[in-house]
C-alpha cells in the first residue's frame, strides 16, 4: 500500500513532455530538466471522502428521523448561506482597501509628475512610487514567511484538495489572515498580480473553516458543534466557498458554480449544485450591496455585482453602422484563439523554467531571500512603469462621447476620467501611461471602452513588457493572481489587432469586443479553462451575444496545447489505451494488515513502523486451503501473487519484530529477542527455501485465537487473506488513546464503546501515534477493531480494467480501493498514487515489454 500523495510531478514543456500552469506550479514539487535531472518533490495525504459505514455511524443513523434530517439539512443551508456572506465582505474589505492604497499613491505620485514636469524634479516623483510600493510589498511578502502556503493564488491548491488531495495548512485561519491582508498589499504595491484569484482561495477557506466553528491557529476560538466532522462534509463547504469567491471576484454565480463542477470537485450531485449556487449568489449580491452602496451612495441599487467589471458593451445610440460583432468577425476570432493559447502554453513554459530556478536557487537559502526577489521585482516594476509611460508613450487625441443620455456615454465619462496626459496638451493625452499609471481593473476598462485610438506601437510595447514582467511577477513570494494580468494582456493584444483592422484595412469593427476577444484565448491558453472561463466572461460583461464568440475562441486553441499540462489531480478519465492494464497490474500487494481482534502490541508496531492511512482487517482463510494448494483459480486466483506475498508479509514480520525492541515493554523486548531473525539470502539461494529451513516464526500472537505452530510449513504460515474491511490509522490511534481494549481472559464484548461524536472529536488534526505514552499501554490486551472498521467499502476485482477503477475511484471519491477476489479474499490494495497519468503509463510500457 502505497503513499496516495506520490507522483504529483511535472515535466518540462519545452521538449516533446508535458508542462504544468503557472497556478499549478505553486504546488507541484517536482520538476525535470531531463531523465537524469529530478527536483525533490512533496508527499501529501488524500482525503477521505467515502463514509465510514462503521456501528458508531449506524447508531447515528438509526437515530436520526426526518425531524432531525430536516433541521440538519436546514443548518446546512444557513451555513452556506453564510459562507457567501462571509466572501462577499472578505471581497469587499479587499476591494476597498486596495482601492484607498492605489488612489493615495496614484494621485499623489501623479500630482508630483505633473508639478515635476515643469520644474524637472522626475527622480524625486521616481522615489516617491518606489518608497510606496517596494513598503507595499514588503509586507506582503512578510506575510508570506508566516504563512508560505498563502503564496500564489491558492487556486491550484483548492482544485487539489476537492480532487482528494489534502495540503497542510491550506485551509486554515492564519492562512486566510495572511492571504487576505497580503494581496491587497501586492496590488497596491504595483505588481503585476490580481486580487480575484485570492478571493477564491479566500473563499474556500471560509467554507472549510465556518462549519467547524472552532480554530487551530487561535485555540480559544472552540464551540461545541458535532456537525460536518468528516473529509465529505468539508469538501462541500469548500466547494461552495471556491465557488462564491468566483463569484465574489467576477460578479458570476453560474460560473464560479461551474467552475467549481469542472475544475474542482470529483464528486458532485444535484443537492449539492443548488448549494452552491444559493452560495454563489449570496457572495454575489452581498458585494454588490455593499459596494453599490459605498461607492455611488444608492443603497440597494446593485450596480457592481464583482470586483473585476467590463463594463456595458453598447454600440452608440442612433449608429446604424455599429455591430458588437459580426460573422465575418469569427474568423479573426479563431485566428486569436490559436494565438491566444500558443502566447498563454510560452507563458507557461517561462514561468516553469523560472520556477524551476527559484526551486534550486531561491527557496534551499535563507528565507528572507525571498524577501528579497520580491522587493527586486517590485523596483524592476516600478522602473518600467515609470520610464515607459513618461518616455515611450504617445500623445493621442481624447474623443468625447458622441451622445449624452445612455448608459455608453456614463461609461465614457468614467473611462475618460482615468486618463492621464503626461507630458501631453491641448486636450490629448498620454496612452502608455493611461494603460501603466492605473489600476489594472482601469487599464482593462480602457482597452474595452476608450472610444480614441491606442497607438499600435504603444500596444506592442505594453504587451511586451507586460507579458514578462507578470511572467516574472508570478511565483514571487507574495499572494497573486493570474486572472488580470492574463485579462490585461491579451485585451491589449486584441485591441492591437482591432487597430491593425481599422487603420490599415478600414473595416468596421467593434474595437472593445476584440480586446474581449484577445483577452478571453490569452487567458484560455494560461488557465485552460473552457466552460467556467465562458459563462465567467458571459456574466462579466452582462452580453449574452458574446457567448458564441467566447466559446469558439476558447475552443480555437491548438489541441497539443491541452496535453502540454500534467497536474497533480485525477482527470475526468483516463486515456483509452489505459484499459490495456487491469486492477492486478496497478495494485500494491504488499499489504500491511490487522485482524479483527489484534493485540495492542502488534498495533503499536504497524503504526510506528508503517505511514499508511488505512489497513485491511483480514482472517486467515483456512477453510479454502486444501482449493489454494491445489492451485484452483476459481477458489482462489490470488495464488499468482502468492510468491511476492509471502515475501513481503515475512519482511514485514521481520520488520515490525525489529521495532518491537524498542518497545517499553520488558515483556514483548524478551518474546522478540527469542526470535530468529532471517538473513538475506545468499546469491543464487531461493529465499522462499530459506526461510523454510529457519522456521522463521511470524509475528508473536498477532491473532489471539490461533497462534501459529512451530511445525508449520511456509503455505500454513502464510495462507490467504479473507478481507473484511478497511479501518483508518487514525481511528487505530483513537482506539488506543482512549483505552478500548479487554483482557485475554475476558471476552470482547467487555471493551468500552465510543460514540460516533468520540470518534470524530479532534477532527481534523487527529492524535499521532508518536503523541503516545507508550508505557502506559498493556502490549497484552487486546482491540477488538470490528466495530470501528468500514465493513462495506468500495472493492474491484483483479480483472476489473483500468477506467472502471479509475472512475468508481474519482467519482466516489475514494482514498483506498482493496481488490478481492471471487472469495473475498484480499490480493492487494489501490491508491490515488497508482491512478497518476504517470505511474500509468509507467505499468503500461511494462505492460508492452511484458508482451
Amino acid at each position: 500500500m502505497a503513499c496516495c500523495g506520490r507522483g504529483l510531478c511535472c515535466q518540462c514543456c519545452c521538449s516533446e513532455g508535458d508542462t504544468s500552469t503557472p497556478e499549478e506550479l505553486t504546488i507541484l514539487g517536482e520538476t525535470r530538466e531531463d531523465e537524469d535531472e529530478i527536483l525533490p518533490r512533496k508527499d501529501y495525504e488524500s482525503l477521505d471522502y467515502d463514509r465510514c459505514i462503521n456501528e458508531p455511524f449506524l447508531e447515528v443513523l438509526e437515530g436520526l428521523d426526518n425531524k432531525k434530517a430536516r433541521k440538519y439539512e436546514a443548518i446546512k443551508w444557513i451555513l452556506v448561506f453564510a459562507i457567501g456572506v462571509s466572501t462577499g465582505l472578505t471581497g469587499l474589505f479587499v476591494d476597498f482597501f486596495v482601492r484607498l492604497f492605489t488612489q493615495l499613491k496614484f494621485s499623489l505620485v501623479g500630482q508630483s509628475v505633473e508639478e515635476c514636469s515643469e520644474s524637472g524634479c522626475l527622480a524625486l516623483s521616481l522615489l516617491e512610487l518606489l518608497a510606496l510600493n517596494v513598503m507595499f510589498v514588503f509586507i506582503s511578502s512578510v506575510l508570506v514567511l508566516v504563512e508560505p502556503v498563502a503564496a500564489g493564488s491558492g487556486i491550484p491548491e483548492i482544485k487539489s484538495y476537492l480532487n482528494g488531495v489534502k495540503i497542510p495548512g491550506i485551509v486554515r485561519l492564519r492562512t486566510f489572515i495572511c492571504k487576505v491582508t497580503g494581496v491587497l498589499f501586492a496590488v497596491a504595491g504595483g505588481l503585476f498580480v490580481g486580487k480575484e484569484g485570492p478571493m477564491i482561495h479566500s473563499g474556500a477557506i471560509v467554507g472549510a473553516g465556518l462549519p467547524q466553528f472552532q480554530s487551530i491557529t487561535f485555540k480559544k476560538i472552540r464551540f461545541h458543534f458535532p456537525y460536518f466532522r468528516s473529509d465529505r462534509d468539508k469538501r462541500d463547504f469548500v466547494s461552495a466557498g471556491a465557488a462564491a469567491g468566483v463569484a465574489a471576484a467576477f460578479g458570476a454565480p453560474i460560473g464560479g458554480t461551474l467552475f467549481s463542477l469542472e475544475e474542482g470537485s470529483s464528486f458532485w450531485n444535484q443537492a449539492l449544485t443548488w448549494k452552491v449556487l444559493f452560495c454563489s449568489m449570496s457572495a454575489t449580491f452581498t458585494l454588490n450591496f455593499f459596494r453599490s452602496g459605498i461607492n455611488f451612495n444608492k443603497w440597494g441599487s446593485f450596480q457592481l455585482p464583482g470586483l473585476l467589471n467590463f463594463g456595458e458593451f453598447k454600440c452608440v445610440d442612433g449608429d446604424k453602422t455599429c455591430h458588437l460583432w459580426t460573422a465575418v468577425d469569427l474568423a479573426f476570432f479563431v485566428l486569436m484563439g490559436v494565438a491566444g493559447g500558443l502566447l498563454g502554453a510560452l507563458f507557461n513554459c517561462i514561468n516553469k523554467r523560472l520556477a524551476k530556478y527559484r526551486m534550486r536557487n531561491v527557496h534551499p537559502k535563507a528565507r528572507f531571500i525571498r524577501v528579497l526577489e520580491s522587493l527586486l521585482v517590485c523596483m524592476v516594476t516600478t522602473l518600467v512603469i515609470f520610464v515607459a509611460s513618461v518616455t515611450l508613450g504617445e500623445c493621442r487625441d481624447l474623443v468625447s462621447p458622441n451622445n449624452n443620455t445612455s448608459t455608453q456615454g456614463s461609461v465614457n465619462e468614467e473611462v475618460n476620467s482615468t486618463i492621464r496626459r503626461f507630458f501631453c496638451y491641448n486636450n490629448t493625452y498620454n496612452d502608455m501611461a493611461t494603460l501603466f499609471f492605473n489600476p489594472q481593473e482601469v487599464a482593462i476598462h480602457q482597452l474595452f471602452h476608450q472610444n480614441a485610438t491606442f497607438s499600435p506601437v504603444t500596444l506592442s510595447l505594453f504587451f511586451v513588457l507586460y507579458f514578462f514582467l507578470s511572467c516574472w511577477t508570478y511565483g514571487v513570494s507574495v499572494p497573486s493572481g493570474l486572472f488580470v494580468p492574463s485579462l490585461l494582456c491579451g485585451a491589449s493584444l486584441g485591441r492591437l489587432v482591432a487597430n491593425v483592422l481599422k487603420i490599415n484595412f478600414h473595416m468596421q469593427i467593434y474595437s472593445g469586443t476584440f480586446a474581449l476577444i484577445g483577452a478571453a484565448a490569452f487567458l484560455g491558453g494560461v488557465v485552460r479553462m473552457t466552460i467556467s472561463l465562458t459563462v465567467i466572461l458571459i456574466e462579466s460583461t452582462n452580453e449574452i451575444t458574446y457567448g458564441l464568440p467566447i466559446m469558439i475562441t476558447l475552443m480555437s486553441r491548438p489541441g497539443p496545447l491541452s496535453s502540454f499540462t500534467v497536474t497533480p489531480l485525477l482527470e475526468w478519465e483516463t486515456e483509452v489505451e489505459m484499459d490495456k492494464l487491469t486492477a492486478s497490474d496497478i495494485m500494491v500487494s504488499n499489504l500491511t494488515y490487522v485482524y479483527p481482534h489484534t493485540r495492542i502490541q502488534s498495533l503499536v508496531s504497524i503504526l510506528r513502523t508503517t505511514v499508511y492511512h488505512a489497513f485491511p482487517v483480514v482472517t486467515e482463510n483456512r477453510d479454502n486451503e486444501k482449493e489454494f494448494m491445489k492451485g484452483n483459480i476459481l477458489i482462489s486466483n490470488n495464488i499468482k501473487f502468492k510468491k511476492s506475498s509471502v515475501l513481503t508479509r515475512a519482511g514485514e514480520q521481520r520488520r515490525r519484530c525489529q521495532s518491537m525492541k524498542s518497545y517499553p515493554s520488558s515483556e514483548l523486548r524478551n518474546v522478540c529477542a527469542e526470535q530468529t531473525a532471517v538473513e538475506p539470502a545468499e546469491e543464487g539461494q531461493d529465499i522462499l527455501q530459506q526461510m523454510l529451513e529457519r522456521r522463521h516464526v511470524p509475528y508473536p500472537n498477532l491473532y489471539p485465537d490461533q497462534s501459529p505452530s512451530e511445525e508449520w510449513s511456509m503455505e500454513e504460515r502464510f495462507r490467504p487473506l479473507t478481507f473484511h474491511g478497511l479501518i483508518l490509522r487514525s481511528q487505530l490511534v483513537n482506539l488506543l488513546i482512549r483505552g478500548v481494549c479487554y483482557a485475554e481472559n475476558q471476552s470482547s464484548a467487555s471493551q468500552p464503546r465510543l460514540s460516533h461524536s468520540e470518534m470524530t472529536e479532534d477532527y481534523p488534526r487527529f492524535p499521532d501515534i508518536h503523541d503516545l505514552d507508550l508505557a502506559l499501554l498493556n502490549p497484552r490486551m487486546i482491540v477488538d477493531v470490528t466495530p470501528y472498521m468500514n465493513p462495506c467499502p468500495y472493492t474491484v476485482s483483479p480483472n476489473t480494467r483500468v477506467s472502471q477503477v479509475f472512475n468508481l475511484f474519482r467519482t466516489m471519491g475514494l482514498r483506498h480501493l482493496p481488490v478481492v477476489n471471487a472469495v473475498g479474499e484480499i490480493v492487494g490494495i489501490i491508491t490515488r498514487h497508482n491512478l497518476t497519468h504517470e505511474f500509468l503509463v509507467a505499468k503500461l510500457r511494462q505492460h508492452y515489454i511484458t508482451i
